[in-house]
């Protein structure tokens, strides 16, 4: 931005701040500055943002759905963008915000309103974090089933915004599975509800479905109704090591043809392995050099592990019915064990295939690796078919303070792979910024024009998060 958009932006916030505050003194805004810089990014765009060394843009923190509407309303009648914000977890840029934004956090709307045992629902706002609605639940005998992997910080409205995945998609899906109801502030300041308390209900187009996922473009939840399930009556931890990633990738397809419906399918391959044990100080790479690791809920552990065993025994697995114990540590590793190179360039993606095609995606990595000159290695949410590749490249004395182009080609080639064997470009993080050139390779032209003309239909102002998601 030149000095005079810059100029005449902080004027139009100021007269924003002025007349909100005017009229709802109790509402809570963070001035524009170096106190807000934490709000112009997500967790992708985090180093460009602090890289930039520019101040943050000017944060509203409602507490109720009548702020959020007259925020919203207001921004709207000055001309000023608004980008929603959850718990700011979100690994695409889709909360990335400029100074002449405003944003508008959930982060104090954070009420679990109701728990209803018989309907197996919550009502809940969308601040509350993933982790604390199911310590809530507990006591209940209910859970919440979407968990990504930042569910110990990531919100719902975040969570929803994405339609999040995480480790227990396999059996339970993702978000969009758990969410029956919506209550969302357009882009007019107009509040709406869609969806249904009940489990069924086909009144009317699935506007719920259309919101989630929606990456705040078409409006900003401030309460959502969320199934419920019941709290298993236990759990268990299977272990399977393979000998190489190909013959761990290929035993994959045992689990999918044994009675067995597991709550979580993760494959490790041999660099992810020896990666957890550099950066956490195990040992997991000498006992094999791929790992299948697998959670069990529900009635009859031992049965299920045996058919499992049995299975993966004939894949050429090494199968181990973990200890409690050991099965939490092995989880752990699996959501925190993984490190980021310091001394490397890096490109983390999210792409997903059908399941079936997930051996022929780690058979693409040696063949892009010679290509480019860069090493990949993927953890998997083997379960529905969503990995998650970490591409790397050593940093030269000669590159600079940006990766090298070829870092970007060889992420960009994967994307390909996976659109080639009938996957996508991301599978729970969403487009965001980030993504948006990659989006384009899947959707045809005529798909983006129906989600464009969505978009103006909701919001034809362009108020709302704009530049995201499409």
């Amino acid at each position: 931005m030149t000095t005079q958009q810059i100029s005449a932006a902080a004027s139009f916030i100021q007269d924003f701040i002025l007349d909100l505050t005017s009229h709802l003194p109790c509402i809570e805004v963070l001035l524009p500055g170096a106190g807000t810089a934490r709000y112009s990014h997500d967790a992708a765009t985090v180093k460009t943002s602090a890289a930039a060394q520019e101040p943050g843009p000017a944060v509203v923190l409602p507490t109720t759905a009548a702020e959020v509407q007259a925020a919203v309303k207001l921004a709207a009648e000055l001309g000023i963008t608004v980008v929603p914000r959850g718990a700011g977890t979100g690994l695409s840029g889709g909360a990335s915000a400029r100074q002449d934004q405003v944003v508008i956090s959930t982060e104090k709307l954070n009420r679990i309103i109701e728990v209803s045992r018989l309907d197996e629902i919550a009502v809940v706002e969308p601040g509350v974090i993933n982790a604390e609605l199911n310590k809530h639940l507990k006591p209940f005998g209910l859970f919440y089933a979407p968990d990504p992997a930042s569910f110990d910080i990531s919100s719902l409205g975040g969570n929803i915004a994405t339609n999040a995945g995480g480790l227990r998609c396999a059996k339970y899906g993702v978000t969009r599975e758990s969410i029956l109801s919506l209550d969302v502030v357009l882009a007019d300041g107009s509040l709406i509800s869609v969806g249904h308390r009940s489990i069924k209900g086909v009144t009317g187009l699935d506007l719920t479905s259309l919101f989630v996922g929606s990456e705040g473009i078409l409006g900003i939840v401030v309460s959502a109704t969320v199934r419920l399930r019941p709290l298993p009556v236990a759990r268990g931890t299977v272990s399977a090591f393979f000998d190489s990633t190909a013959e761990g990738a290929r035993g994959l397809s045992a689990i999918t043809l044994s009675p067995v419906r597991p709550a979580a399918i993760e494959f490790f391959d041999t660099p992810s392995l020896e990666n957890i044990d550099a950066h956490s100080g195990t040992a997991l790479r000498a006992r094999g050099a791929a790992l299948i690791l697998i959670e069990l809920d529900g009635y009859g552990i031992n049965e299920q592990a045996a058919d499992l065993t049995a299975a993966l025994t004939q894949a050429g697995g090494r199968v181990t019915l973990e200890t409690d114990d050991d099965g939490i540590r092995l989880w752990d590793l699996r959501r925190n064990g993984r490190g980021f190179p310091q001394d490397k360039w890096y490109i983390g993606e999210d792409i997903a295939v059908p399941k079936s095609q997930l051996p022929r995606v780690y058979a693409a990595f040696p063949v892009l690796e010679a290509r480019f000159g860069v090493d990949i290695s993927a953890v998997s949410h083997a379960g529905d078919g969503n990995l998650h590749p970490l591409i790397t490249k050593d940093k030269a004395a000669d590159d600079g303070a940006h990766p090298p182009a070829v870092l970007l080609e060889a992420a960009t080639e994967l994307v390909k792979v996976a659109l080639s064997l009938g996957g996508t470009v991301t599978g729970e993080h969403g487009v965001g910024t980030v993504k948006r050139e990659w989006a384009a390779l899947e959707l045809s032209e005529r798909s983006r024009e129906i989600q464009h003309a969505i978009k103006a239909a909701l919001d034809p102002q362009q108020t709302l998060n704009p530049g995201k998601a499409i």
